[in-house]
């Protein structure tokens, strides 16, 4: 079996052979055993943390969780397995000096295990895993999903919602208005005589019009519940919960002559030769029975008789 020594030396050796930090503590908490791990991203060698209490070394760590878990394993026999998303860096370990500098901690998954010593108090055994590569995984793999979701939700020109959000939206507030008894406005955009403008400016020139339109239209509709969207080539969308007819023509009217503030030059002959829009209002009263599908439509329909009675003008269609 070798003596304590040698068993001593070859527990020394297969600990510094470890991939994971791995500190032994004694009864008292001081530091029995201290890996090459541990030594290479804290800078300090076994011999000079050696007999050193665990909290003179890591100073931060009091009052903290590992701390806690220390206490945990030497006095009541119990194992802790610290959260890593609550204790991402508890230990100040650094994978090389510069990251020091910087103050980049390595991220660490921490293990607490008690240990029975024949003849002796108990110790408890610190493991310290590099989860960095894990972390960073995670990170850019949330970061890939919300570019994803918003690529999915987003008009890709303009960067407001498109029409697969507004489809979602519009049963959602929909179902919300029905089930608190509250008004649910719809506005349908359409910017005038656009053809004409793409057909002569161009279809570059012409994307920028929509993007001017599209940045005026999200700026004015600043609740969080509203929103606004492209639903299909120059015909935009605004939902508008919680707004009667009364609001919603305002609002409308609002956007109207803000389009026409945008100074937008349109082709010779056209209304006022600069860009305007035209658009029409839909609302879903509070004792209303209509579904999204009805108030779409009614929109859509005070939409096109507002194109029908001169362009540049606001219109509104009751429910059927």
């Amino acid at each position: 079996m070798g003596t304590d020594s040698e068993r001593l030396m070859l527990l020394q050796q297969v600990l510094g052979g470890l991939n994971v930090g791995a500190i032994v503590l004694d009864a008292e908490r001081r530091i029995v055993l201290w890996n090459h791990w541990m030594a290479r991203r804290t800078g300090r060698s076994a011999d000079s943390v050696a007999g050193s209490d665990l909290l003179a070394v890591f100073p931060e760590l009091r009052g903290q969780r590992a701390e806690a878990a220390v206490t945990q394993a030497l006095h009541n026999n119990f194992p802790s397995l610290l959260s890593q998303s609550l204790n991402k860096a508890p230990f100040p370990l650094y994978a090389s000096a510069a990251a020091a500098a910087r103050g980049e901690r390595v991220q660490q998954a921490v293990e607490v295990t008690p240990i029975a010593v024949t003849g002796a108090a108990r110790h408890c055994l610190i493991q310290i895993n590099d989860v960095s590569l894990a972390v960073g995984r995670e990170r850019l793999l949330r970061e890939q999903t919300m570019v994803l979701r918003s690529q999915t939700f987003a008009d890709g020109l303009t960067g407001i919602a498109n029409r697969r959000h507004f489809d979602m939206a519009i049963e959602k507030e929909h179902r919300r208005a029905r089930r608190g008894g509250v008004p649910l406005s719809l506005l349908m955009i359409d910017i005038d005589n656009f053809k004409a403008y793409n057909d002569h400016y161009g279809h570059p020139q012409g994307d920028q019009c929509l993007i001017r339109v599209a940045a005026a239209l999200a700026a004015m509709l600043k609740r969080p519940c509203d929103l606004v969207a492209r639903y299909g080539g120059e015909e935009f969308a605004a939902i508008l919960p919680d707004t009667d007819s009364e609001q919603a023509w305002q609002m409308a009217e609002a956007i109207r002559l803000r389009t026409i503030e945008l100074a937008i030059p349109h082709l010779p002959g056209a209304d006022g030769q600069l860009v305007t829009v035209s658009l029409g209002i839909a609302t879903r009263h509070a004792d209303g029975s209509a579904d999204a599908a009805g108030l779409i439509s009614a929109a859509d329909r005070a939409l096109y008789q507002a194109k029908r009675d001169g362009r540049n003008r606001v219109a509104a269609q009751a429910l059927a």
